[in-house]
């Protein structure tokens, strides 16, 4: 995995092959993750190598910021796997005119969280509205729940305390729960 950093080092020069070789590269990865953001293989109509070529076609649409490593592509890429899934569900949910709402779940990142269903539209607004109040406990969610890193990684990507990463975690799985739940 040494190559993602090489390979985004060559995409910021301007490397025009840099960007498939890096999905090339990242392909399994975010499979693997795709996967567990998608219980069942599948979710909203939408598997996990489905998500991931949506997120691709995503990421080549537009001009990805200046990463340094590989946890900090990941990060990225749960922005817009995130995006993708959200999309989707939007779209799902404005040709059924509000029936058959399609759920997330919100297991796969603690034993504890349990089987929880949520909306994705309500999952998306509860985001942004914790973005708005707390971005770094946003950024946590984001890099843990859709971009699978763990604790001490998503430190490092922040420049936090491990600890301090934890209390953002903590206190935006309590938000979401209660945002989420009412």
């Amino acid at each position: 995995m040494g190559n993602i950093t090489i390979l985004l080092g060559e995409l910021r020069t301007g490397n025009p092959r840099a960007r498939s070789e890096l999905f090339t590269q990242v392909y399994d990865e975010l499979t693997r993750l795709a996967r567990i953001r998608l219980p069942g293989g599948q979710q909203a109509h939408l598997d996990a190598p489905s998500l991931v070529h949506e997120a691709y076609l995503k990421l080549s649409e537009q001009e990805m910021p200046s990463l340094r490593d590989r946890r900090e592509f990941f990060a990225y890429s749960a922005t817009v796997m995130r995006s993708v899934i959200v999309d989707i569900a939007r779209r799902q949910n404005a040709q059924k005119r509000g029936s058959g709402m399609h759920h997330l779940t919100l297991s796969g990142v603690d034993a504890e969280d349990g089987d929880q269903s949520v909306d994705a539209e309500a999952l998306h607004e509860a985001l942004e509205q914790l973005e708005r109040i707390d971005n770094r406990a946003f950024r946590v969610v984001e890099m843990r729940y859709f971009a699978g890193l763990s604790i001490d990684e998503i430190a490092d990507v922040l420049d936090l305390s491990p600890m301090t990463v934890k209390r953002s975690w903590k206190s935006a799985r309590a938000f979401l729960f209660k945002e989420l739940r009412g």
